[in-house]
Order: structure tokens, then C-alpha cells, then sequence
């Protein structure tokens, strides 16, 4: 049984910036892919960035490129979403999230420029970000 956790989140204004973190635990060892999600109030699910630590691939949402780093440690189990140069746009709740199929679902999401939601089997409860 895997639990993801996120943490990090917070109130910041224009221009700055904030890092999340998502720790695992229990079996890590089936984790590949870890995505960052983020979901607006009456908007859909986002992916906003993936990364497979392994081959060091890493992929981003064009609305993010250049502003938002994800990274890995695999020693410590946890995932990190560095923002910055954050917008108001980016407020919304983030989401960390995991699958176990690897360079394949880099691949495609490097392929497609989206991630899917529904690619993803497990999920943390999430944590806000407020940009004002």
C-alpha cells in the first residue's frame, strides 16, 4: 500500500514563489512516473508537470515552462514542485500523483503534451496554492 502526501502549499503574492513537496511511502518500490496536477475551483485537472527520475525525463505544461522545476529524491521517497515567478492563474489545490508503467507514460505524455488523469493510480489529498 503506497501513500502519497503532499505539503508546502500557502498564501503567496505575485512573483513569488513556493516549493511543494510529495513524500511516499509503504511499497515505493512499484512508483515510476510522478506527476504534478492542480485543479482550480470549477475548472478541470491539470497535469502540470511529470518527471521519471530513472532517465531523468521530465515533461511541463506549457503555462508553467520555464517557471515551475519538478525534481526527485529518490533517498528521501519525495517529489518536489519548485514555483516560481508565480501568477494569480496559478492558484488553484495541487495534486502529486504516481503510476508504475515508467518510460512508456513519459513517453507519452512527451508525445502527446498532456497528462491524464486517468493514467495516474495514486494520489495524494492535496494542498493549496494561493497566489493573490
Amino acid at each position: 500500500h503506497v501513500q502519497l502526501v503532499e505539503s508546502g502549499g500557502g498564501s503567496v503574492q505575485a512573483g513569488g514563489s513556493l516549493r511543494l513537496s510529495c513524500a511516499a511511502s509503504g511499497n515505493t518500490d512499484s512508483l515510476k512516473c510522478v506527476g504534478w496536477f492542480r485543479q482550480a475551483p470549477g475548472k478541470e485537472r491539470e497535469g502540470v508537470a511529470a518527471i521519471y527520475n530513472a532517465r531523468g525525463m521530465t515533461w511541463y505544461a506549457d503555462s508553467v515552462k520555464g517557471r515551475f522545476t519538478i525534481s526527485q529524491d529518490n533517498a528521501k521517497n519525495t517529489a518536489y514542485l519548485q514555483m516560481d515567478a508565480l501568477k494569480s492563474e496559478d492558484s488553484a489545490m495541487y495534486y502529486c500523483a504516481a503510476e508504475d508503467r515508467g518510460i512508456r507514460r513519459m513517453n507519452q505524455i512527451q508525445t502527446s503534451g498532456f497528462m491524464d488523469t486517468g493514467d495516474f493510480d495514486i494520489w495524494g489529498q492535496g494542498t493549496q496554492v494561493t497566489v493573490s
